[in-house]
C-alpha cells in the first residue's frame, strides 16, 4: 500500500474539470508516483482515491455498530453483547482496528496526491490548485475524524515511501492535531470551487470547507480542549455559508424529502452542502454501494420495498424530546414494520404507544422504498449519506453565537434556531399557516436557551452519527447515558429490548470518551501509548 495504491475508484472528466460528474468511471488506476501524475486524468484518478475512503468508512459499521448514536438509539440485536455498540470491547477489536486503518489509508492517500500536484506543470494551473483544494480539505476530514475518536495520533503530513519510514512515530497531542486540520481547511478554503459551480454535494466545495470549519472551530471550543476563542470563529465561518447569496443555501420546506433525496439520487445543494456518495445496485458496472437505507432503516425482507438489517433501535429519552406535531419525529422513528411480502412499501401501523414498547422502534430516516434504482440489491443501498446539512450551519451559528457572547441569546441566534423548528412542524411549506406557532422566544434565559440549542440538535440530527460528539464536546456523554438508564429504571423496555440497558450502563465509564489505540498500532509503533483507562 505504501509504495502503489491500486483504486477501483477513478473519475470522469469534464472539459478537463473535475465539477461535473460523479467520480464512477471504474478503470483501475496504479497510482504510484513513478510514471504517473503526469496527466489531468491520472491527477483526477488520484482524487477519487482520497474520496473513496469515505464511502469505506459511512458505507458500513459507522452507521449502526460503532455506538456513535449515544444517547439516541442502541444495537438492535443482542446477539453481539462485546463491540462498540455495547461500550464492551478491548484495544484488539476489529472495528477499531478498521476504522484507524482506513482513516489512515485516506491521509497516505492524500499525502501522495499533495506531493505529486505540480509533477507536470503543464498542467492547467487552476485545475491543479482545486485538486489540491479537495485534498487538503479530505486529509483534514480524515484527521478530524481521528482526533474525535482516538484524541492524539502520530501527524503524517508527507507521504511514506519506504515501508519502515513510519513504523515508530509517537503521537502528536489533541491539540496538534486540531490545528493542522484547521491549517489545512483554511488552505482548501480558497482553493475548491464554488458549490454552485459544481451543482452536487459529493464535493469539497466553499460551502463544505467553510461549514466544517464552523464544526471543527466548536469541537475546539468544547472538551477536551476549551479553547473558547474558537466560538467566535466558529460563528463567523457559519455566516460566511449563510451569507453567501451566490451558493443559494436554504432549508428544504419538507424534512422528509431531504431524505428521499439521498435514495433517489437527488442533489438539493440548498439544504445538502456535504454528502458521502453511493451508487450501483449490484447487477450493474458499479461497485460503489453503501449499507445507508440497510443497515440503518426498518428492518425486512422485501425485495420490492428493498431489504434492511434494522440494525438500530430507539430510546424512549429520543422520542418524547419531540413535541405533538413535529413531523421529524414519524420520519426518524418509525411508526410502522414494514410487511414483508407485497408491493413496494408495504407497512402496518405500529399501535402500541406505552413507553416500554418505544425502545422496539426502529430508525426510520434512510428508507429504501423510495430508491428508484432497480432491481435493488440484497445488503446494499445506492443512497447517499449527510455529512453537513444547512440546518446544521444555522444551528451552529446559534450555539457559536451563544457562547462567543457570554451565553448572551440573541435575536439572530433565535431566529437560525426557529428557522429549523418552522422547518420541523411544517410552517415552511407553502399552505403553511401560523407559522411562528412553535417559536422559541427571545425572552429565554441562558439556561433555556442552551438546553433548546442542544435538544434540538438531538431531534434535527437524530442517526446522522453526530450525537456521540456533541455530548463529549458540551462534557454531557456519561451524563445524558446516565439518564437513559434512569429512565429505563422508571419504566422498564419490553422484555425484548431489555438487553439495551446494559449498554448504557457500559458506556458511563470516562474511558468511552475516545476509543483505545490499536493493539496492532502498539505492536508496529514501538513509540505508541495507549489511551488511558484501555
Amino acid at each position: 500500500m505504501r509504495k502503489s495504491f491500486k483504486y477501483i475508484l477513478a473519475a470522469l472528466i469534464c472539459s478537463s474539470s473535475l465539477s461535473c460528474k460523479k467520480f464512477l468511471d471504474k478503470t483501475p488506476y496504479d497510482l504510484s508516483p513513478v510514471g504517473y501524475y503526469e496527466t489531468d486524468k491520472e491527477l483526477t484518478a488520484g482524487l477519487a482515491g482520497v474520496y473513496d475512503r469515505l464511502g469505506a468508512l459511512y458505507g458500513g459499521p459507522w452507521l449502526y455498530r460503532l455506538g456513535l448514536e449515544a444517547d439516541e438509539g442502541y444495537y438492535a440485536r443482542n446477539n453481539l453483547p462485546q463491540g462498540p455498540q455495547n461500550f464492551n470491547f478491548s484495544a484488539s477489536h476489529n472495528d477499531v482496528a478498521s476504522i484507524w486503518r482506513t482513516l489512515y489509508e485516506g491521509i497516505f492517500r492524500a499525502n501522495f496526491l499533495l506531493e505529486n500536484i505540480d509533477k507536470n506543470t503543464s498542467i492547467n494551473e487552476n485545475f491543479r490548485n482545486q485538486v489540491r483544494g479537495e485534498a487538503l480539505a479530505l486529509r483534514a476530514h480524515y484527521y478530524f475524524m481521528l482526533v474525535q475518536q482516538f484524541g492524539g495520533v502520530p501527524l503524517l503530513l508527507e507521504a511514506t515511501k519506504d515501508s519502515n519510514e513510519n513504523m515508530d512515530i509517537p503521537k502528536s497531542s489533541a491539540k496538534e492535531i486540531y490545528e493542522q486540520v484547521l491549517a489545512d481547511f483554511k488552505a482548501a478554503e480558497s482553493l475548491v470551487l464554488d458549490i454552485g459551480t459544481v451543482k452536487h454535494g459529493g464535493r469539497m466545495t466553499k460551502s463544505a470547507v467553510r461549514g466544517m470549519l464552523a464544526r471543527v472551530c466548536l469541537y475546539m471550543a468544547g472538551e477536551p480542549l476549551k479553547d473558547q476563542s474558537k466560538y467566535a470563529e466558529a460563528k463567523e465561518w457559519a455566516a460566511k455559508v449563510i451569507n453567501d447569496a451566490s451558493a443559494g443555501h436554504k432549508l428544504n420546506p419538507d424534512f422528509t424529502e431531504i431524505f428521499k433525496n439521498y435514495a433517489r439520487d437527488q442533489y438539493d445543494i440548498g439544504e445538502s452542502i456535504w454528502e458521502v456518495e453511493f451508487w450501483g445496485n449490484r447487477t450493474d458496472t458499479y461497485t460503489e454501494t453503501g449499507f445507508v437505507g440497510f443497515a440503518n432503516g426498518p428492518i425486512t425482507s422485501n425485495a420490492l420495498t428493498g431489504n434492511g438489517f434494522g440494525g438500530v433501535k430507539v430510546t424512549a429519552k429520543l422520542y418524547y424530546k419531540y413535541a405533538a406535531g413535529d413531523e421529524r419525529r414519524d420520519w426518524t422513528i418509525a411508526n410502522f414494520v414494514y410487511v414483508n411480502s407485497g408491493a413496494e412499501g408495504n407497512k402496518n401501523m405500529i399501535t402500541a404507544t406505552t413507553e416500554g414498547s418505544i425502545y422496539n422502534r426502529e430508525t426510520a430516516k434512510w428508507r429504501r422504498e423510495y430508491e428508484t434504482l432497480r432491481p435493488k440489491a440484497t445488503g446494499q443501498t445506492p443512497q447517499n449519506f449527510p455529512l453537513l446539512r444547512y440546518s446544521d450551519i444555522l444551528l451552529m451559528y446559534a450555539e457559536a453565537d451563544f457562547y462567543a457572547a457570554n451565553k448572551t441569546v440573541s435575536a439572530q441566534a433565535v431566529d437560525y434556531i426557529n428557522q429549523v423548528r418552522r422547518r420541523a412542524y411544517g410552517k415552511l411549506k407553502p399552505e403553511a399557516t401560523d407559522i411562528n406557532e412553535h417559536d422559541l422566544s427571545l425572552q429565554m434565559d441562558a439556561s433555556e436557551f442552551e438546553t433548546a440549542i442542544r435538544d434540538e440538535r438531538m431531534r434535527e440530527f437524530a442517526f446522522e452519527q453526530q450525537r456521540k460528539f456533541d455530548l463529549i464536546r458540551w462534557g454531557t456523554f456519561i451524563i445524558e447515558m446516565r439518564a437513559v438508564v434512569d429512565r429505563m429504571n422508571v419504566v422498564t423496555p419490553n422484555a425484548a429490548n431489555l438487553y439495551a440497558k446494559e449498554r448504557f450502563v457500559n458506556a458511563q465509564h470516562e474511558k468511552h470518551l475516545i476509543w483505545p489505540i490499536p493493539s496492532i498500532e502498539l505492536t508496529m509503533n514501538k513509540a505508541m501509548v495507549q489511551n488511558p483507562g484501555w
